[in-house]
């Protein structure tokens, strides 16, 4: 490759050259015109080439221009190299970037980046939910300005940033509890990370109430169990009283029986969210069963009505099905007056859905407590659930089973009417 010292040198010996030839033939002042003429060449070219190159420049299009001939060729032709490997490169960052930033929208989690001066720098959009913020709008805002809860102002102006911070009662519906924490990163900047523990915590209460539950339903068969014992040990009893505090006794021991299989079955149902299989249950064998079990415990009472209105069977799990009827028929004759009717019946509606539904005379359930129902240990009236002998847990365990077979649990009810209890179970849980 030739210099550029070399080239400059040639042109200069040509000009000379040409000079010396044209003074010899036409006198010195034409030679003076054809040197100039031959130095002049190059830098008209130069100059050519070099406003192609502003053109281009301007225009941001150096990498699609023809390169020249002669020297300029290799100053362009080096020129687009190197601005195609720079466009590579920030095409690479802007992709890194852009990568970056997809994974903090995605994340479960609040993240907003501060400055040294807990400057807003940048936030994703669960951040911008949590706190109400808009990145637009508030960029290169003081966090403490926009967001203005004390502790939090407090969290910022301590700088110790160890422990996390507890914010409840944020969002728009004041239904959020967050727990934030501010990492140090680069040059006095933080990162904040913000996680939504509204769901652990009301996980934590309800695992607080179950077991503020449970103690309160178990002490009081536990103390009259004792209450009975300390009596015949202490009195001397003749037998028909003895029997008759044991048969206070067994009926408290059969009480917390029954609380602790309710509780047992409704930890298995927690614990499998799989879907129930799809084994055939024949539903005039279970209706039977129910029909036996129901007049057991309703010993004559009530008027007793069980129908099967169409031949499909179901498909599921026969253990988890009976149990669910089961829990249905016996609610209704526990909480039904004596002398008052109880229907229950097994039909497939007009869209193909398993239909099995409890009606009764009771007293009805008033609207405000239906959404509760099934929540462990709900009741509408706790004396005289107890009075008839329920733990709290029945239809929790009939939700729990539902779900497990995707169907659906209706209840409807009229105060001083009755009630009816219905389990829907979808098409393709419906045999021939």
């Amino acid at each position: 490759m030739i210099s550029a010292l070399t080239r400059f040198a040639t042109i200069i010996c040509l000009a000379f050259i040409g000079a010396y030839i044209v003074s010899e033939n036409w006198g010195n002042a034409w030679s003076i015109a054809v040197g100039i003429a031959i130095v002049s060449v190059p830098l008209l070219y130069s100059y050519i080439n070099l406003a192609r190159l502003r053109k281009h420049t301007l225009d941001d299009s150096v990498e699609n221009m023809s390169l020249p001939s002669g020297y300029w060729e290799e100053i362009f032709f080096r020129l687009q190299r190197l601005l195609r490997n720079l466009k590579l490169k920030i095409r690479t960052i802007e992709q890194q970037h852009d990568h970056f930033i997809e994974a903090f929208q995605a994340s479960p989690n609040g993240i907003v980046m501060l400055d040294e001066n807990d400057q807003i720098e940048w936030c994703n959009a669960i951040a911008e939910r949590f706190f109400g913020l808009n990145f637009k709008r508030d960029v290169m805002q003081r966090i403490n300005f926009l967001i203005r809860r004390p502790e939090f102002v407090q969290y910022l102006v301590k700088r110790t940033f160890d422990e996390p911070l507890l914010l409840e009662r944020m969002g728009a519906d004041s239904s959020l509890s967050l727990m934030l924490q501010a990492f140090p990163f680069g040059q006095n900047r933080h990162l904040l990370l913000v996680q939504d523990i509204t769901d652990l915590q009301k996980a934590d209460a309800m695992r607080r109430d179950f077991v503020a539950n449970v103690s309160h339903e178990m002490r009081t068969p536990i103390t009259v169990l004792m209450g009975f014992l300390e009596t015949v040990q202490s009195l001397d009893l003749d037998k028909a009283q003895q029997e008759q505090y044991f048969e206070l006794m067994m009926s408290q021991a059969k009480r917390m029986k029954s609380l602790v299989e309710d509780l047992l079955t409704l930890a298995n149902l927690e614990a499998n969210s799989l879907p129930a299989s799809m084994a055939p249950i024949k539903i005039e064998t279970v209706m039977a069963l129910l029909k036996n079990d129901a007049q057991a415990l309703s010993e004559d009472k009530h008027t007793l009505n069980f129908e099967c209105l169409a031949p499909n069977d179901l498909l599921g799990d026969e253990r988890e099905v009976l149990s669910a009827f089961s829990n249905l028929v016996s609610n209704a004759i526990r909480y039904t007056p004596d002398i008052g009717s109880i229907q229950a019946t097994w039909n497939v509606n007009a869209e193909g859905q398993g239909e099995f539904a409890v009606s009764d005379t009771g007293p009805g359930i008033a609207a405000e407590h239906l959404s509760r129902l099934t929540e462990r240990f709900y009741r509408v009236d706790r004396s005289r659930s107890r009075d008839t002998g329920g733990t709290g847990l029945g239809l929790a365990i009939v939700k729990h089973i539902a779900n497990r077979h995707q169907a659906q649990l209706l209840i409807e009810s009229t105060p001083g009417k009755g009630s009816t209890f219905m389990l829907r179970f979808p098409k393709e849980r419906v045999g021939a």
